[in-house]
């Protein structure tokens, strides 16, 4: 039987091992932690027998995440699987400090027109009229442009340039530039256009699909509702799965990986070896000898980070505020939330730590750049106890502007409703503010060719990490569960394996733009631009002209 070692316990490594168990290979998981899921795992706040649970950040399953779900409907959980504990989104809070609230709903219209309205608020309401008429051509031009023209083009292009966010009105920059910091932790002007663009769309699109959610959150702390299920279904599939056991590097003799040397002394041999460790470590494995033999290898340490990070705050009312995220749209700290305990209705609140908690509101901060409004420094420069008091201002800034800011009658963020905070520990104090020991892999432009395909050029090594080339494309989850499943198929195929692959999912685009799309595919082996591209420059030109006169 084929024996796999994979180096990494994250969403990426658990579902290689899934996919290879599930077929009866001899699977051993090495995590450095002491809790599988990475990222995405959960973790007891304090000890005792039931404590609360503190997170990286909340979980999120847009439309578009095929592959996790795919997993999750594949573990036992109860009577059920985990994929039973999602739940559907109703709405979100779009929250300003000086402007009236706006909601988004966020389940299925049963029209077009339906559909328009819910988008209106979160994209489109109160931009000026020619904003809006640019913004449509620009997505236009993203779902007419073939494949070839988004990675030879799109990917070098920032999305500050392809939305020409500098010649935009001040809304339009706000509304549709800097708000992608807060879905993916990157800067506009940094960002790919082929990435941020792709991903826009499919969170647009993903409200049409009545088959699917729009987007579905998990009903307890991620370890209680998805992890520890699914490391013991693994382990009922004989997956020897080993906590607190970093792994010092790989073992090479120039042709293949021979053992995974651990810190503890141990070498641990196999006959397959998946690196399945963070962007940010994947570098430290990679030796000279090992570059050179798989080039690709040596240009992850080209790609870039950011962070994006999160705090749990436990409150003694539970603050509702809608059923689904709350975005702060001018926190200067990019600031996301969900209240969590109107979703979590199996998960028993009352018995787990302070007696005074009845409500959690999990925040995702993904601006650490921009001085904040009391301590008036970046986040990175603050230390953790700064950090918690930051990002606790910026909220109530938000939610307690007004009684027409309230997302219901009487709701307040007050200090004296306040018990606890839970800061990602991941965010560790330096001499002049915080490190960030688990930072984000960010899109940026160019990086397309940094990011190396799950099977190397090492002949029985595979790669799981979101930072993989995959379809979903963003570190995420899902990019992580389908760069998994490309390494156990690389894996599958050398061990010529007679069963099935584990099955992968493109993105999907409305299939009216098709045939745009196989135009535009001529055109650009032709090397001629999209048809939409003179317009633009024209346009861009005039407006330039217009503002100097």
């Amino acid at each position: 039987m084929t024996a796999i070692a994979v180096v990494g316990g994250g969403i990426g490594g658990l579902t290689a091992a899934h996919e290879l168990a599930e077929r009866g290979f001899d699977v051993t998981v090495l995590e450095a932690n002491d809790r599988f899921g990475g990222k995405a795992r959960s973790m007891p706040i304090a000890d005792g027998p039931a404590p609360l649970h503190g997170e990286h950040g909340f979980r999120f399953f847009p439309a578009f995440y095929r592959h996790v779900v795919d997993t999750m409907e594949r573990i036992p959980d109860g009577n059920g699987t985990v994929a039973d504990n999602l739940v559907g989104t109703e709405a979100t809070l779009i929250a300003g400090v000086d402007d009236a609230d706006r909601i988004a709903s966020t389940t299925a219209p049963d029209s077009l027109r339906e559909w328009l309205e819910a988008l209106r608020p979160a994209f489109v309401e109160d931009l000026p009229a020619d904003d809006v008429r640019f913004l449509l051509e620009r997505l236009l031009y993203l779902l007419t442009a073939c494949d070839d023209r988004r990675e030879g083009e799109l990917d070098d292009v920032s999305w500050w340039t392809f939305i020409d966010a500098e010649n935009r009105s001040q809304e339009f920059r706000d509304r549709l530039a800097y708000a992608t910091q807060s879905l993916v932790a990157l800067r506009p002007e940094v960002g790919s256009a082929r990435t941020i663009g792709t991903i826009y769309l499919q969170l647009l699109f993903g409200q049409l699909d009545a088959s699917r959610p729009t987007e579905r959150i998990l009903n307890a702390p991620t370890n209680v509702a998805w992890i520890d299920p699914w490391v013991r279904y693994l382990e009922t599939l004989g997956v020897d799965l080993q906590r607190n056991a970093p792994a010092r590097g790989l073992e090479f003799d120039g042709r293949r990986i021979t053992g995974v040397a651990m810190a503890d002394g141990r070498t641990v041999t196999a006959d397959e070896y998946v690196l399945a460790v963070p962007v940010d470590v994947a570098p430290n494995f990679v030796t000279p000898e090992l570059r050179r033999a798989a080039p690709e290898l040596g240009r992850i340490g080209r790609l870039e980070t950011a962070w994006m990070n999160g705090i749990q705050f436990y409150l003694r009312e539970d603050v509702e505020l809608t059923r689904g995220h709350q975005v702060y749209a001018d926190a200067p700290w990019a600031l996301t939330s969900i209240s969590q305990r109107q979703f979590w209705t199996d998960y028993d609140l009352e018995r787990r730590g302070p007696d005074a908690v009845e409500g959690v509101l999990s925040v995702i901060a993904s601006d650490w750049e921009t001085p904040g409004i009391v301590h008036e420094k970046p986040a990175r420069a603050c230390t953790r106890e700064e950090i918690a008091e930051e990002i606790w201002a910026q909220l109530k800034a938000h939610l307690n502007a007004s009684d027409d800011h309230l997302a219901g009658p009487g709701t307040r963020l007050t200090d004296e409703i306040l018990v606890d905070w839970f800061l990602d520990p991941a965010i560790v104090e330096t001499d002049d503010g915080v490190e960030n020991r688990s930072p984000l892999l960010i899109n940026t432009v160019g990086s397309l060719r940094n990011r190396p395909p799950a099977d190397t050029a090492v002949r029985n090594l595979t790669l799981a990490g979101d930072y993989v080339r995959t379809n979903a494309d963003l570190a995420s989850m899902e990019s992580a569960d389908e760069a998994g499943r490309r390494a156990a198929s690389a894996i599958l195929d050398r061990a010529r394996y007679r069963g099935s692959r584990p099955q992968r999912w493109e993105l999907e685009e409305p299939a009216v733009f098709e045939p745009f799309k196989r135009q535009d595919r001529i055109r650009y082996r032709l090397g001629l631009p999209h048809p939409a591209a003179a317009t633009q420059s024209i346009r861009t030109a005039t407006r330039r002209l217009s503002k100097r006169l």
